[in-house]
C-alpha cells in the first residue's frame, strides 16, 4: 500500500462520491446479518465503514469478519453522506488490508478501575474520551500562543535547572550539576522577569515540577505553565489581561473543538458564560463571604480547596480574589501602598470547584524594599544577586502571572482528577508508562 495515497479523516467531507483509502484501527464493530460496521479512527478523527456481503468480494468480506478491536488495517471506500453520524459522513467499504490483528487488547468496552487504565496509559489514550481531552489540550496551547504572539509579547524559554528556588520553598527536585547543587525548576517567573526588562512583554510556556506528596485531584508532580510577564503594567492592567486571556482561550475552544466537548460529555453552555470582565472581590470580602458560610478561619489564613469552592458557587463565571496578606504570599509580590499589610495581587478561582487557574501579582520594584524582603524570608543575596540587578539597573513597574496548563485542560473540559489533562501524567506514585 502506498501511505502517500491516504486520506485523512478529518479531511473526509470534501471527498464526497470519491473513492479513498484510510490506515486506520478498528476501534470496534457489529454485525447486522449480512451488513457489518466498522467503527474506524486514525488519530485525525473516526468514520463508520460499512459492508454489504452482497456488494464486496469475499475475501473482503472474510477480512471485516477477522477484524478484531485495535486491529490495524488499509481500508478502501466511497465516501458517502450521512446526517446521523457524528462527522455527517461514512464510507461504503470496497476493499480491506489487514496490517496487523490484535489479539486480547487489554482494554475493552467493559469498566476497568483506573489503576489498571492508568497502567495501560499508552493504549488508554486510543479511546475516544481521552483523545477528546488531548484534541482540547492542544486547541488551549494553540489559543495561548496566538493570545500573547497578536499582542506583541515575545516567547522565552527559562532554565528547567536552576540553582535556587523561585518562592523561596523547598518542595524542589534536587541534582548535581556536576559539582554544584541544582534543582528542577519549579517556575520561570524569575528569569521573565529579565527578559520584560529586555523585551517590554514575555511569556515562557514550558514544564515546572513540584516535590509536593499531594494526593489530591488538582495536583501533578510535573505539569506545564504559561508565565508572562509585562514591564510597565501595574496590578490593574495585569487583571485586564488575565480575564481577556482567558476569555480568549475558552473560546476559541467552544469555536473549534465543540465535537471534542460533546465527547467528553461537557456542558457547553456554561462555558460560553465566560466572557471577561470577571467579578472581583478581595480577601477581605471572601473571609467574609466564608464565614456567612459557616466556615471558622481566620483573617490571615490561606484559603484551601473547600473555600476556593465556596467561594466559586457564587459565580458563573472566574472571580479574582485579590489582596491577599502579605504574611503567606510570595516575597517578591508588591504591597498595597495604601496597606502594606496585604499585596497587589489576585488569584484566579475557576468556576465548578476547580480553583485556582492563575496567580499574579505587581512584583516589587524598589530594591531598599526588595533587600528587606530577602532578610525577612532568609533568601541568600549570593543566590538571587542577578535578581536583585533588576532593581539596581533601570528598575519599573511590572507584573505579571501564572497559569497552570493541566488544572486549565481539567476546568474547560469539566474533568473529575487532573490526570487525565496530559498524555503521561507524574503524580505521586506514578512513574509509568
Amino acid at each position: 500500500m502506498q501511505t502517500s495515497n491516504l486520506t485523512a479523516i478529518r479531511d473526509i467531507a470534501g471527498k464526497v462520491g470519491e473513492t479513498v483509502v484510510i490506515g486506520s484501527w478498528l476501534q470496534g464493530k457489529r454485525s447486522s446479518g449480512k451488513i457489518q460496521f466498522l467503527k474506524l479512527r486514525d488519530g485525525s478523527g473516526f468514520i463508520q465503514g460499512v459492508l454489504a456481503k452482497s456488494e464486496v468480494d469475499e475475501e473482503t468480506w472474510a477480512a471485516a469478519q477477522k477484524l478484531t478491536q485495535e486491529s490495524s488495517l488499509y481500508v478502501t471506500g466511497i465516501v458517502r453522506e450521512e446526517p446521523r453520524s457524528q462527522s455527517g459522513y461514512e464510507l461504503t467499504v470496497t476493499g480491506i488490508e489487514i496490517i496487523q490483528l490484535t489479539e486480547d487488547y487489554p482494554i475493552t468496552p467493559k469498566e476497568h478501575g483506573i489503576d489498571f487504565l492508568m497502567d495501560r496509559r499508552h493504549l488508554w489514550l486510543r479511546s475516544p474520551k481521552q483523545r477528546a481531552i488531548m484534541v482540547v489540550r492542544a486547541q488551549i496551547i494553540r489559543a495561548i500562543q496566538q493570545f500573547f504572539d497578536e499582542r506583541g509579547f515575545t516567547l522565552v524559554d527559562p532554565p528547567v535547572l536552576t540553582p535556587s528556588s523561585c518562592e523561596g520553598t523547598t518542595n524542589l527536585f534536587h541534582t548535581k550539576y556536576f559539582d554544584e547543587d541544582a534543582y528542577l525548576t519549579q517556575s520561570g517567573q524569575l528569569y521573565m522577569e529579565a527578559a520584560a526588562m529586555a523585551l517590554g512583554k514575555v511569556y515562557s510556556f514550558g514544564p515546572t515540577f513540584r516535590a509536593e506528596k499531594s494526593k489530591t485531584r488538582r495536583h501533578l508532580i510535573e505539569f506545564w505553565m504559561i508565565e508572562p510577564e509585562m514591564a510597565f503594567v501595574d496590578h490593574e492592567q495585569n487583571l485586564q489581561v488575565q480575564e481577556q486571556f482567558i476569555s480568549f482561550v475558552v473560546q476559541s475552544v467552544v469555536a473549534n473543538c465543540r465535537t471534542e466537548l460533546e465527547t467528553i460529555g461537557r456542558d457547553v453552555s456554561k462555558l460560553e458564560q465566560v466572557q471577561a470582565p470577571f467579578p472581583r472581590i478581595t480577601y477581605d470580602e471572601a473571609i467574609e463571604m466564608l464565614h456567612q458560610e459557616g466556615f471558622d478561619l481566620p483573617w490571615g489564613e490561606d484559603f484551601g480547596a473547600p473555600h476556593e469552592t465556596a467561594i466559586a458557587e457564587k459565580f458563573d463565571r472566574p472571580v479574582f480574589i485579590t489582596h491577599y496578606p502579605a504574611s503567606f504570599k510570595a516575597f517578591y509580590m508588591k504591597p498595597d501602598p495604601t496597606r502594606p499589610e496585604v499585596v497587589l495581587c489576585a488569584d484566579m478561582i475557576a468556576p465548578e470547584g476547580y480553583g485556582e487557574i492563575i496567580g499574579g501579582s505587581q512584583r516589587i520594584d524598589d530594591p531598599e524594599l526588595m533587600a528587606q524582603r530577602f532578610q525577612e524570608h532568609e533568601l541568600s543575596e549570593e543566590a538571587y544577586a542577578w535578581y536583585m540587578d533588576l532593581r539596581r539597573y533601570g528598575t519599573v513597574p511590572h507584573s505579571g502571572f501564572g497559569l497552570g496548563l493541566e488544572r486549565t485542560v481539567a476546568w474547560i473540559c469539566g474533568l473529575e482528577h487532573v490526570r487525565e489533562t496530559i498524555a503521561f501524567p507524574r503524580t505521586l506514585y506514578r512513574l509509568y508508562p
